[in-house]
């Protein structure tokens, strides 16, 4: 599974960051590893950096599956671990459904 990190101007993207929220993800979904092909992960502050407000972190999380269309969904935390977290919990919930539905896991 290859997970890719993006950040808006506003979240610091460094190394440690990336390598932190890929294994959050990673973890989260590794159930379905040898299903997924990819997962793209961006962040972004919606405030742009002004005062933060509750919510105002987003993760949008888009899984593409072997043969089939990607999966997106979006989360708002007050921080990145309750974003990430909140949009890794959501994914799995989905794919369990979606998999599941299908006799795929």
């Amino acid at each position: 599974m290859q997970i890719l990190i993006q950040t808006d101007t506003h979240i610091d993207g460094n190394e440690a960051f990336s390598s932190w929220a890929s294994g959050e993800i990673q973890a989260d979904l590794a159930r379905f590893g040898d299903q997924i092909t990819r997962v793209q992960a961006h962040f972004s502050d919606e405030n742009a950096g002004k005062k933060d407000t509750d919510d105002s972190i987003q993760c949008t999380l888009e899984v593409r599956l072997e043969g089939r269309q990607p999966m997106v969904l979006k989360h708002n935390g007050v921080n990145l671990k309750q974003a990430v977290a909140g949009a890794s919990e959501k994914m799995g919930r989905l794919l369990d459904s979606t998999l599941g539905k299908s006799g795929s896991i």
